[in-house]
């Protein structure tokens, strides 16, 4: 299971394409077979064999990035499900197509002329770049913003928060630049064109349309909050909107009683109904609009509406049916407002931070389109292309989206750990690796570890989960826990690493977070023998 020296074949690859670090190779395996044990191998040992793993299955790789070395690996060659470390080549793919200086650029544009009173006499055009924020996570220091537990998981977590930055900035800036152009009134329509790419449903947990166009994630979400028992609980709704009556029957109910929620939509009505114990937490609940092309023209309606600019169209969920003129004939429009993004190594820091379903799983159509296609196959395709010049056997790998909730998703330790090698050659490697949950520190490893592990930040890397209802048993099976990235070991190693573990009962008081911590003590029982 152990070796000391990696058998090195030289990457081939364009120098055009790759910096290629000295020490960068191909394949990263050599044949599997048994070595003497050591103290590393015995501790590995005893923890993937406690008795909750009794059927399931390891996979792992260990590999220093200076010395060439294998230092542990388990089934490296065997498939298994990644869950979220798909967003590692989903991520790494959009980092080479885009680059991470990358900024998606918003226009609208309109369509007939200006009176002297400032009467647009025509329809305003929102044309959709795939921002994946719309500035509405952006900080004062112009990064974005993220939480440990992102609003987007908030349907079944009982942690998710939100970010502070207000989710409609960017509509606002957008107003703002509309009015300075001397438009005070709008006398035709106002519409979005959600063309750049076909629309597809995300792989992920989460909101699940992929469109060119999100404002807060096309979520409206609800912050609820305890007050005495018997009294209603404080609710506050984010974006604030008339696009939709929100009606609220939330109750604090006394500490100690279980808590629920529901929601109910008819029309343009959302109720919002249950109860939240007194003294808990605020608790988050989000809902998912049905059109996110209306959704972003009724929000940026009512933004120019505070910014002094009259607009005849009304509001309404569903984008109206209008003809919108070629994508040639559009540019060729007066632009009247355009939003900037963060640069593109913030939308990657993001996704991977929190494992951002929707923002991963339109990453492959971000790709295709900036390549001129349309798809998430041709996306996929592309990815293909990029892990084979990156020296990365993609061959080996089966992908059905770019979030790792997909039951076509399938790779190995040790291709991951080649894409893992090699990032380290590209001049964004520092931006990629940042872009990971620290140990014990942010985002989805926050928690793995005690505070006091000397381990912590010492570990960056991407975490996946997935699991299906197990009605057979009446719970759940664990499909997929994943761990891959990088790790600076005690004794300064630099190492680059891939552990998967499928197929687990979560019953008899395991869960999710039972094996997330195992992962975690796994990555430190690595550190510390190292």
């Amino acid at each position: 299971m152990i070796f000391r020296r990696l058998e090195l074949r030289l990457l081939l690859v364009a120098a055009s394409f790759w910096l290629v670090v000295a020490g960068l190779y191909a394949p990263l395996l050599a044949e599997e077979k048994p070595e003497a044990e050591t103290e590393l191998a015995a501790k590995i040992h005893k923890l993937t064999h406690a008795p909750h793993y009794r059927h399931a299955h390891w996979g792992m790789l260990f590999f220093d990035l200076n010395s060439g070395e294998v230092i542990y690996q388990k089934n490296a060659d065997k498939l298994f499900a990644p869950a979220s470390t798909t967003k590692c080549f989903t991520v790494a793919t959009a980092l080479d197509t885009l680059g991470a200086d990358y900024r998606f650029r918003t226009p609208v544009y309109r369509q007939g002329d200006v009176t002297d009173a400032g009467e647009l006499k025509g329809d305003l055009i929102l044309v959709a770049s795939g921002d994946l924020t719309m500035g509405g996570r952006t900080t004062e220091k112009g990064e974005i913003a993220f939480t440990n537990s992102d609003h987007t998981y908030a349907t079944f977590s009982e942690d998710a928060s939100l970010t502070s930055p207000d989710p409609l900035a960017g509509l606002n800036e957008i107003a703002r630049q509309i009015a300075a152009a001397g438009i005070k009134k709008v006398s035709g329509n106002l519409l979005v064109d959600d063309r750049l790419f076909d629309h597809a449903e995300g792989s992920g947990s989460g909101p699940g349309n992929i469109t060119p166009i999100l404002i807060n994630d096309n979520l409206i979400d609800f912050l609820i909050e305890p007050t005495e028992p018997g009294q209603p609980a404080k609710v506050t709704v984010r974006p604030e909107t008339k696009l939709y009556t929100i009606k609220l029957e939330m109750q604090t109910v006394e500490k100690g009683t279980k808590g629920e929620t529901w929601i109910r939509v008819e029309n343009n009505q959302i109720t919002l109904s249950g109860k939240i114990p007194a003294g808990r937490a605020p608790l988050l609940r989000i809902y998912e609009v049905p059109d996110p092309a209306g959704w972003a023209r009724s929000l940026l309606i009512e933004a120019l509406q505070r910014a002094g600019v009259e607009v005849a169209a009304p509001i309404s969920i569903r984008h109206p049916e209008a003809k919108l003129p070629a994508k040639e004939e559009i540019e060729k429009l007066t632009r009247v407002a355009q939003l900037e993004s963060p640069p593109f190594s913030e939308n990657a820091r993001l996704i991977l931070k929190v494992s951002h379903n929707l923002h991963a799983s339109t990453l492959p159509l971000l790709v295709a389109a900036h390549h001129g296609k349309r798809t998430l196959a041709d996306g996929l395709r592309l990815e293909h292309a990029f892990l084979t010049k990156a020296g990365v056997e993609a061959d080996a790998i089966s992908f059905g989206g770019g979030a790792g909730g997909s039951r076509a998703d399938y790779v190995t330790p040790k291709v991951t750990v080649e894409l893992l090698v090699a990032m380290t050659g590209r001049k964004d490697f520092a931006l990629y690796e940042r872009a990971m949950p620290s140990l014990g520190v942010d985002g989805t490893l926050s928690k793995s570890i005690g505070p006091d592990s000397p381990a912590r930040d010492k570990v960056h890397a991407k975490t996946g989960t997935l699991l299906w209802d197990d009605l057979l048993q009446g719970n759940s099976l664990l499909t997929s826990k994943a761990l891959a990235g990088y790790m600076t070991t005690a004794k300064g190693r630099k190492l680059a690493f891939a552990a998967f573990v499928n197929g687990v009962h979560l019953r008899d008081g395991i869960g999710t977070k039972r094996i997330g911590d195992d992962l975690g003590k796994l990555a430190e029982i690595v550190y510390l023998e190292l």
